[in-house]
């Protein structure tokens, strides 16, 4: 065969504007993170694309045109919602792998459809940077008692010990009394657990079914508001046992609600286990990960059974204790000691509020956490006022004034030291926690380490979960640990969670966790991860460095 080209008598190119014209519809790699961000989410048997850019939002026609492999089948894409700078994109599957998460695709954009300003941005799957959810090895009764067993174990843990303290606290109070009148006081206690596991079990129900991502204190305690009004309540606790000011109810509500002292107690009772599981929320116990990992995966009514399961362990020794009043002559007797001791849980509220202190620098930055204590200096203020001036003896207009006069209180710092100068902080980069030899996580970076041959630990933490600092503190930073950490050359990266980062999210439910803490070894690029449970030991670490090096030896 042969072919004759025509030669031209100059080298000037034709046709250029065509070329022009076509080449600016090939589409271009997706911006980096400051100009566009894809998020992936499966629910059912639909893919979730949610899309945030500034510049995506400035043009009215955007469509996605998915790229599926072979072994997938897809329906046509729709956009679901639009609002601001975010698009999210609905895709039908008519057929793919149960564990798809993401699609290659084009996402195309004009000020018309199909006019001839389009441009395409080319979205690439996600890296396998995780491994894959292994199918649940036990049935769903086995994750219920594992629920279980992980409310029992939350009693435990330093979250909700201040409040776990003023419970019994009040058992010590009860000693002598009634049993009915004890065993009603465990019931409203019992009830408030359970009131709040169920409100948080719908919330995360409606959550998922409108394409959010659910996870274990996740969407509480990376919002700086939420951390801000528990700190509110803490500190107006903590006020209360110090014996600043006295709460109680106006006449007409005490006649109609609260008729007897018993029912006040009730109501007491009740407010404290609500209060005791809000604080159990930044904690993830042992059995309580695993459990909550498989039912976030799982239907409404899975997910609702589990949160009561996690109620009952939790509530299980209060009732236990109020049903058999005869165990209390075990507690000392009551007397004036009990004045100091209530003084005492005062001081450790306190420390939870330093604690919660800390959380909102670690999410806002210094000046946030700043900010947000002049707010809380004006509220204690404001309950001091009520204890001094707010008496039962007091005139009305006396009472109505200073009421008055807090609330203007209140309400002026809230507005000026919460709505302008907190909100306006500088909201903390996760690099200014990351310290010593730790270097902050991105899929890419773990991708190009293991390109290039090298061992990766992980650990996905927040400034928040207790139970990350119990293992950083105790055995990550412990100096035979990270001795074995150099020596073995692995590269270590900390995935910060305190702010919600998408990106962590998605790897924690991949590999089927509902929350930090996750530490997640790679020994290699074609290597099964190794992930470790919620509690660390320093020999389960240093056992398992050695394995994976003297592997990785072995292969050279």
């Amino acid at each position: 065969m042969q072919l004759h080209l025509p030669v031209a008598s100059t080298s000037q190119p034709a046709n250029t504007d065509v070329f022009a014209r076509y080449r600016r519809l090939l589409p271009q790699n997706l911006p980096g993170p400051d100009v566009a961000r894809a998020d992936w989410n499966r629910v059912g048997s639909d893919l979730r694309l949610k899309i945030t850019s500034e510049t995506l939002a400035k043009y009215p026609a955007v469509d996605f045109f998915p790229l599926p492999g072979q072994d997938t089948i897809t329906g046509h894409p729709a956009v679901q919602s639009r609002s601001n700078n975010e698009i999210a994109f609905r895709i039908p599957l008519e057929s793919a792998p149960k564990d798809l998460s993401s699609m290659a695709g084009l996402v195309v954009f004009a000020q018309q459809p199909n006019s001839d300003d389009r441009a395409a941005w080319q979205i690439t799957s996600a890296p396998a940077v995780s491994a894959s959810r292994p199918a649940p090895a036990h049935g769903i009764f086995t994750f219920l008692l594992f629920g279980f067993l992980g409310g029992l174990i939350l009693n435990l843990m330093p979250c909700v010990l201040p409040v776990i303290s003023l419970k019994i606290f009040g058992f010590v109070q009860q000693a002598g009394q009634s049993r009915q009148k004890i065993f009603r006081s465990g019931i409203a206690f019992t009830i408030g657990i359970f009131a709040w596991f169920i409100a948080l079990a719908v919330l995360l129900i409606a959550l998922k079914g409108g394409g959010r991502d659910v996870t274990w204190g996740g969407f509480q305690f990376t919002n700086p508001y939420f951390v801000l009004v528990l700190s509110v309540i803490v500190l107006v606790f903590a006020l209360n046992l110090f014996g600043v000011f006295e709460v109680s109810l106006p006449q007409s509500v005490t006649r109609n609600l609260l008729s007897t002292s018993e029912r006040k107690d009730l109501l007491g009772s009740f407010f404290q286990g609500v209060f005791a599981t809000v604080l159990a929320t930044p904690c993830t116990a042992p059995f309580l990960g695993t459990a909550l990992g498989f039912a976030f995966a799982q239907s409404a009514t899975i997910i609702l059974a589990m949160f009561i399961a996690i109620a009952a362990g939790m509530s299980a020794p209060y009732l236990l204790l109020s049903a058999q009043p005869a165990w209390l002559r075990f507690l000392p007797r009551p007397g004036p000691w009990m004045v100091h001791v209530k003084q005492f849980m005062g001081f450790l509220l306190l420390a939870t509020l330093l604690f919660l202190l800390y959380v909102l620098g670690a999410q806002r930055g210094l000046e946030g956490a700043i900010w947000a204590s002049c707010f809380l200096l004006m509220i204690s203020v404001a309950c001091w006022m009520k204890g001094a001036f707010v008496l039962p003896t007091a005139p009305a207009l006396k009472r109505i004034v200073v009421l008055l006069i807090i609330l203007l209180l209140v309400i002026g710092s809230g507005v000026y030291f919460i709505g302008d100068k907190f909100e306006s902080a500088k909201i903390a980069s996760p690099d200014s926690q990351i310290r010593g030899d730790w270097q902050p996580f991105t899929p890419e970076r773990l991708q190009t380490e293991l390109e290039q041959g090298r061992t990766v630990f992980v650990d996905f933490t927040a400034a928040w979960c207790l139970t990350c600092k119990f293992n950083e503190a105790s055995v990550l930073e412990a100096q035979d640990v990270r001795e074995a950490f150099q020596r073995h050359a692995i590269v270590k990266l900390k995935a910060d969670w305190t702010n919600g980062d998408p990106v962590i999210t998605k790897l924690l439910q991949q590999f089927g966790r509902p929350g930090v803490p996750l530490y997640v070894l790679y020994p290699g690029k074609n290597q099964e991860p190794i992930v470790f449970p919620e509690v660390l030991t320093k020999s389960m670490v240093l056992e398992k460095l050695e394995t994976v090096a003297r592997r990785v030896a072995s292969q050279y």
